[in-house]
């Protein structure tokens, strides 16, 4: 096999892989709060201590995947297309 037709290979594996990630679970966890909902602070001893609502994922700790919106985008403009 030649190293271009592996590349493509490894690209098409690796895209449809994730294609399957986000249709069989469309929602991560929130990257700038690592799921918490809320950024972890420190008081002035050091001990941990729960901060603010986390805005990314409105503190529900779960975000829409990247794949996933823009699936739903391509449907949401397909539907309005048709009618």
């Amino acid at each position: 096999m030649t190293p271009i037709a592996l590349a493509i290979a490894c690209l098409l594996t690796i895209t449809f892989c994730y294609v399957a990630v986000c249709a069989g679970s469309p929602f991560g966890t929130c990257r700038k709060c690592n799921g918490f909902g809320f950024a972890t602070t420190t008081d002035r001893k050091g001990r941990p201590k729960r901060g603010k609502h986390c805005r990314r994922c409105k503190g529900r700790g779960k975000r829409v995947r990247v794949g996933r919106w823009v699936f739903n985008r391509a449907q949401r403009i397909y539907r309005e297309g048709t009618r």
